[in-house]
């Protein structure tokens, strides 16, 4: 199938949680013999920070306006068996009024944002990447998460099929490397920061490190305060390069998962860098939501925490049990959540092939 994507940004991760995602199914599909081109804005925050160039498995098309590219991209869809609109798509609004008055074969939205989506959707403040008629006239809506949100999205939005596409890893990136000294962490963290993860944060990340004391813990990731509490055995790095995020996760004794509260209220939305880190064979502790079971068995494949006191419980295993855990998860991991489980379910839901 040829496959024209229009969505945020696939050339920087750069506090982006679509990117890593899009590289690793845009190769899966790729290897299934698939071609994806996709049409990404230039905007100037991923420009200052990109970290990918050209797609292995796809073509990457940036350009500075939608007027500019509107010819090439009618030409592109003339030539596409399936068109894919994303959440949070700068040209979102244009761009389905394109895809859904065209002929091509199957018409999706991704919607990466599921939740969020359904939380302004039900206070009254549709979001700007949302078309005018919801999600009504698309063929197919793919979700993030999965559960409830289903249900929404057809109740909200009109949706008249949807299928839950959830995050997943690629193997040939993400696997267990040597240790490096610099990422070196009894516990790490790799996340953007968002007001919502604060609370679950300073439970299972920030008061343990204020007790213990001789541990070193980690955090990763943009646009964090500069009022953030940090404290003395609490290192933080701004931006780790996608190539190196396999060193940061197997330098760490263990790494730490937190879910955005509109995510946790929905359940069933596993984080692409739950996957990740668990591909790299490191202990995962996570807080808790619904559906997570059906991911990961808790205290087999990972642990989960609710309070300061749970976390340190976990920080307390011997190092054997956490290996083993470790281990669990990767296994897991490889038998059900790789890209290329999820460019099947892709595969099959355009196809119709899914109910």
């Amino acid at each position: 199938m040829r496959i024209l994507v229009f969505g945020l940004s696939v050339s920087s991760s750069w506090g982006n949680g679509h990117a890593t995602l899009w590289r690793g199914l845009i190769r899966a599909l790729a290897r299934r013999g698939h071609e994806v081109c996709f049409f990404e804005r230039n905007l100037s925050y991923y420009a200052a920070n990109r970290d990918l160039t050209e797609l292995q498995g796809g073509g990457l098309v940036l350009y500075s306006s939608w007027e500019q590219i509107l010819s090439r991209a009618k030409k592109a869809l003339r030539w596409s068996d399936v068109a894919v609109v994303t959440s949070f798509c700068p040209d979102g609004a244009a761009a389905a009024e394109l895809v859904i008055g065209s002929e091509v074969g199957c018409r999706v939205f991704y919607d990466l944002d599921t939740p969020v989506t359904i939380e302004r959707m039900e206070a009254g403040m549709t979001p700007a990447y949302v078309p005018v008629n919801g999600y009504r006239d698309f063929d197919l809506v793919l979700s993030y998460t999965g559960g409830s949100s289903l249900r929404a999205l057809s109740k909200l939005l009109g949706a008249r099929k949807v299928i839950p596409l959830y995050g997943s890893v690629d193997p040939a990136v993400h696997h267990r490397v040597s240790a490096i000294d610099r990422f070196r962490a009894d516990l790490s963290y790799m996340g953007t920061y968002a007001d919502d993860r604060q609370p679950a944060l300073q439970q299972l990340f920030l008061s343990p490190a204020k007790k213990l004391t001789h541990a070193k813990f980690m955090i990763a990731g943009a646009l964090y305060p500069e009022s953030f509490p940090w404290g003395q055995n609490i290192f933080y790095l701004p931006h780790v390069h996608p190539g190196e995020h396999p060193a940061f996760y197997s330098s760490s004794r263990m790494t730490l998962n937190v879910t955005r509260s509109s995510m946790s209220r929905s359940g069933y939305a596993p984080s692409g860098r739950l996957f990740e880190a668990a591909a790299c064979g490191v202990p995962v502790l996570s807080d808790q939501w619904p559906g997570l079971e059906e991911f990961f068995e808790p205290g087999r494949e990972i642990l989960i925490a609710r309070n300061s006191g749970e976390a340190m419980r976990a920080l307390g295993l011997p190092d054997r049990e956490l290996a083993r855990i470790g281990e669990a998860a990767r296994e897991r991991v490889l038998s059900e959540h790789t890209a290329d489980h999820r460019a099947t379910v892709f595969e099959k839901a355009v196809k119709g092939e899914m109910v």
